[in-house]
């Protein structure tokens, strides 16, 4: 029998990662973590890398995502993939909801 998990909506569980930006785990498994984020307008999530893949959606607002240096406007319902290890970063145009999937599992996105 395989095992499962279900996250449910809630307004509990955001962590703040900087200024203006938070982050949810909303469910794992063995293999992927899904995460939202809320960024507010005019924030900079900072360049940084790590070795997991990121897959992500913008389900609302406006973005600039910087990869590997080169900037792409992101409006809601684009998507983009990172590869691990690549360096990457956001400025936030409008208040603004992503999406992002990690794989392998990101364990400090674990909750505790």
């Amino acid at each position: 029998m395989s095992i499962y998990k279900v996250g449910k909506t809630s307004e509990d569980g955001y962590i703040k990662v900087f200024d203006g930006i938070e982050r949810k785990t909303l469910v794992y498994g063995d293999n992927t973590l899904l995460t939202e984020f809320k960024l507010e307008k005019g924030k900079i999530l900072p360049a940084h890398s790590h070795p997991e893949e990121q897959t992500g959606y913008l389900v609302s607002g406006q973005i600039i995502l910087i990869i590997n240096g080169e900037r792409h406007e992101i409006k809601p319902g684009d998507s983009w993939a990172i590869p691990g290890d690549a360096e990457h970063g956001a400025e936030t145009i409008e208040d603004s909801v992503a999406v992002e999937i990690f794989s392998p599992v990101r364990k400090d996105y674990i909750p505790k």
